[in-house]
């Protein structure tokens, strides 16, 4: 499987202008290594929009589903660095997904990626999973690597907040991650190629969007540094 393990927890948002250099270093400096440190956790992707919305994407793949609501994880929700509080309080537009990548084809990681947001029906799941299997290969795409699916927990995707009734919109949203070299053909294959297995099988398509990569950090980054 080219993602790293089993679990993805997916988050996007906008931040305004005057915090947004301070957002970037927090997530630089800070909450990435934080969060990769976590047991479990293999590493994490920031993105920015190309064409797309909300405008910052993160990534964090994880050894299992599971990973997703261990006590290590819990532990690090709930002992938020004052840094951490400060800058997810001022999240505009936040999505939150804890999901299990069901469906990964493909080898390694583009410096573009697409995303596809689908509603899945009330029913016929198994339908949409297996009419989108047959679209989730990249073959011989020209600048297309890999494609995944992902599939949100709504018990466990929920917005970081101290309400706990307060509502995710993607809570039970399923998501195709294309990765590719190159946006505009990310675009192309975003535009049309998975319309009819979505509307056969009674989903909806939400959005789509285009991102670049700004940087990655796996867990074998954080190992002890050698000047």
């Amino acid at each position: 499987m080219p993602i790293a393990g089993s679990g993805m927890l997916m988050t996007s948002m906008d931040i305004g202008a005057a915090h947004e250099q301070e957002f970037n270093q927090w997530y630089d400096r800070e909450h990435l290594a934080e969060r990769v440190a976590i047991d479990g956790f293999l590493e994490a992707r920031r993105y920015v929009a190309v064409n797309a919305a909300p405008k910052y994407l993160g990534l964090y793949s994880t050894a299992t589903f599971d990973v997703l609501d261990s006590p290590a994880y819990r532990t690090a929700l709930a002992n938020q660095t004052a840094w951490s509080l400060a800058n997810i309080g001022r999240f505009k537009n936040m999505l939150r997904s804890v999901a299990r990548i069901t469906i990964s084809r493909g080898i390694g990681r583009g410096a573009a990626l697409g995303l596809v947001r689908i509603q899945p029906p009330d029913g016929n799941v198994d339908g949409l999973r297996e009419a989108l299997r047959a679209e989730l290969d990249p073959g011989m795409i020209h600048d297309i690597i890999a494609m995944h699916l992902m599939e949100s927990d709504p018990r466990l995707s929920k917005p970081l907040t101290d309400d706990p009734d307060a509502l995710n919109p993607a809570a039970r949203d399923w998501y195709v991650l294309i990765d590719g070299t190159d946006a505009d053909a990310v675009s192309t294959v975003m535009s049309t190629r998975f319309d009819a297995a979505i509307a056969d099988a009674g989903a909806t398509l939400i959005s789509s969007g285009t991102y670049r990569l700004m940087w990655d950090l796996a867990k074998a980054d954080l190992g002890p540094r050698v000047d």
